[in-house]
């Protein structure tokens, strides 16, 4: 009967232990799936995106053209569509070397594939950026110091500039705290989705 009990105890320790090797197997597939999802849409997107910056349509024409969202804030921000999903533009953190693309907006299935618009606007400086606790999203932003800086650069190809102010740690039902009171605010859950990692950011 012992033997029984034993044999019995093996079995269903066998059955944890290829379960949780199972799931440690899958998360490493869906995560290099994200990676390289986000680095074919980024290369697509830096490719369409022209920087008005360095192209010099502001140089001499400052008084007489003037961004459309300068005029009009409350403008959707314009999207370009990829593989079926829709862009409002890329992140570019060099402190951790991230370059990332930003979807529309967000939904879980939206989250395995890129960073995504979780709330607001670039032009209403409020906008929150979500994503997965990836090693090639946002697992590192945890590293950020205050003053690093932060790039979004939107499909007309403006160019909004950030500095790293403060990081908290947000349960994960504290949403209205998340969406309120800073320019930019990056965020992503810890492994066991038990509080949230957010990283707040003032417009240069």
């Amino acid at each position: 009967m012992k033997n029984k009990r034993g044999t019995g105890l093996i079995l269903i320790g066998a059955v944890f232990v290829f379960a949780a090797a199972s799931l440690s197997a899958y998360n490493i597939i869906e995560e290099n799936n994200a990676k390289t999802f986000s680095e074919n849409a980024v290369s697509v997107l830096e490719q369409q995106i022209v920087i008005k910056e360095e192209t010099g349509i502001f140089e001499n024409a400052a008084e007489t053209e003037i961004p459309d969202y300068i005029l009009n804030p409350e403008m959707d921000m314009p999207e370009t569509e990829i593989d079926g999903t829709k862009y409002i533009g890329t992140l570019e953190i060099p402190k951790i070397a991230l370059d990332l693309p930003v979807i529309s907006e967000w939904s879980y299935p939206n989250l395995k594939i890129a960073p995504c618009r979780y709330f607001g606007s670039a032009y209403l400086d409020n906008m929150v950026i979500a994503a997965h606790n990836y090693k090639s999203h946002f697992r590192e932003i945890e590293n950020l110091s205050a003053g690093d800086e932060v790039v979004f650069t939107d499909i007309d190809g403006n160019r909004f500039f950030y500095s790293v102010a403060a990081a908290e740690v947000l349960p994960p039902e504290a949403v209205e705290e998340m969406t309120s009171g800073w320019d930019l605010t990056l965020f992503t859950c810890n492994s066991a989705g038990t509080f949230r990692v957010a990283i707040r950011c003032d417009k240069k």
